[in-house]
């Protein structure tokens, strides 16, 4: 996202209206039952695969430790063949969708109906300040020297800076 530089604004909705010619833009709502792309059905596909696996072989691992010998010994089979299946085809599957399968369509641009764009033409882009005006502003003062105004003494430093000379003599 851009950010204006000098609030932090950010700028991407006040960049589609600017490509928009000032107005919202209005999405076309796709008509009829929504149709999941190819690869979101790719991802999904592998995902599953890759769950599928993580119940998948710690079942067929534990199947193996309670059999018989043979029978574990197939069982042990299945839970390597189901590993790499799962935890290799399910990510292999992920990244073959993500690459090479067709995404969803774009959402088109529809203008609103009942409003029409302004038949003027955009103002030209300034690209540099105004001239500065010629007459300089009046009225102001002076600035006052500072350092020859005597600052009045604290009321409450030297009230206590007093007590503390005049101090009783111990009584005995």
């Amino acid at each position: 996202m851009r950010f204006c530089a000098r609030c932090g604004f950010p700028l991407e909705g006040a960049m589609v209206l600017l490509h928009h010619n000032g107005m919202l833009p209005r999405y076309e709502t796709a008509g009829g039952e929504k149709k999941i792309s190819p690869r979101r059905k790719g991802v999904k596909q592998g995902a599953l695969l890759m769950l599928i696996g993580a119940v998948l072989v710690p079942l067929l691992g534990v199947f193996s430790s309670f059999a018989p010998f043979r029978i574990g010994l197939a069982f042990e089979f299945f839970a390597a063949a189901a590993a790499i299946l799962c935890f290799v085809g399910g990510p292999l599957r992920m990244l073959f969708a993500a690459l090479f399968e067709e995404g969803a369509p774009p959402r088109q641009f529809v203008p609103p109906s009942a409003y029409a764009p302004p038949a003027i033409p955009p103002p030209m882009r300034v690209t540099a300040l105004p001239q500065a005006t010629a007459t300089p502003t009046a009225g102001w003062r002076a600035r006052p020297q500072t350092a020859e105004i005597v600052q009045p003494p604290s009321v409450v430093t030297d009230h206590t800076t007093r007590l503390l000379e005049r101090s009783e003599p111990e009584k005995d």
